[in-house]
């Protein structure tokens, strides 16, 4: 966590404040928080919260559901046991997390459940902040996605990485059969073969180009046409699977990448279009954050609220304690 997060530096002012005066007024009870979501999505981000207040010695209770749990509007994800000065400067931070995490991961869940059963990796490093693209990419894997582009965000998922050439590389070498056996040749076995291959010429026919060169270590080919061509659709990748098939590249996987979006992938889905992988991005990275509220409805055992909601905490049976 950043040491300025840890400090209470990204706080709300009036966190701080209130701090200031209930150390005045020599108030500090132990208080229940139940923090919920406005809107039900995949709950994400308990881990870093659970990282924020262990780096602040936290010595109360947390209640929590699992990283993953899908949390209904008005549901309690998360409940809070301590002393309040232990914890209240943090309110921001923990409303945050949660807000912006979950919204990832539920982007995240919405594409994978369109494409299920074939797998979505996480494209979106480059749509956001890169002091939160390992997070976003965690996120969207908690929402179901294989793995991700980056190896901070996979190594926080306990995964590897996926991503093998940008344009930029092909563009450069300034072939497509040369740049995917220059490639092969820098590659470790253990980097899959998947070669790019809408930079230069006809898809399909550059496809075939490639798994002519490569033959069986091209374990795969991806379409990333540009908007301005008409993007990548049902029929082109149609169209590349029968070539390939005629060519005796059965075993030539096809991945589809550029703003993919749920609805893109149901009309991939409607037209059996063969794709073997989704790249997906913007739709995950642009996703609204799901709003968290954090509310006091307990003062030292005793059932409190503010109007309009119901005193006491919730506990219930789906939350665990995890610390």
């Amino acid at each position: 966590m950043l040491p300025q997060v840890r400090s209470a530096e990204t706080a709300d002012v009036y966190f701080l404040r209130s701090r200031d005066a209930l150390r005045y007024l020599g108030l500090d009870p132990k208080v229940g928080m139940s923090v919920f979501p406005g809107r039900a999505g995949v709950c994400c981000g308990i881990r870093q919260v659970v990282e924020l207040l262990s780096e602040a010695r936290f010595d109360g209770e947390l209640w929590a559901l699992q990283e993953g749990d899908t949390a209904e509007s008005g549901e309690a994800a998360l409940e809070i046991y301590g002393k309040y000065s232990a914890f209240g400067v943090y309110e921001t931070a923990i409303l945050g997390i949660l807000a912006s995490c979950s919204g990832w991961a539920t982007a995240a869940a919405e594409v994978v459940g369109a494409g299920a059963p074939v797998p979505v990796v996480s494209f979106g490093a480059r749509h956001v902040h890169p002091n939160v693209s390992a997070i976003m990419d965690y996120c969207a894997i908690v929402g179901g996605c294989v793995t991700c582009s980056t190896p901070l965000g996979a190594t926080l998922a306990g995964l590897a990485p996926s991503g093998t050439m940008p344009h930029a590389y092909v563009l450069i070498v300034g072939d497509t059969v040369q740049a995917a056996e220059g490639f092969d040749q820098a590659m470790d076995d253990t980097v899959p073969r998947v070669v790019l291959v809408d930079t230069f010429q006809d898809e399909a026919v550059e496809s075939v180009r490639v798994a002519q060169a490569l033959g069986d270590r091209l374990q795969g080919i991806r379409l990333d046409t540009p908007s301005e061509r008409g993007g990548v659709t049902p029929s082109l990748v149609c169209e590349v699977r029968a070539r390939l098939d005629l060519a005796g590249f059965r075993h030539v996987q096809i991945a589809v990448s550029g703003g993919v979006t749920p609805e893109r992938i149901i009309r991939f889905r409607e037209a059996q279009a063969p794709v073997d992988m989704y790249g997906v991005g913007s739709h995950i990275t642009a996703a609204l954050p799901i709003d968290y509220t954090g509310d006091i409805r307990e003062i030292d055992g005793r059932p409190v609220s503010k109007r309009g909601r119901i005193p006491g905490m919730q506990r219930h049976g789906r939350l665990q304690q995890i610390l």
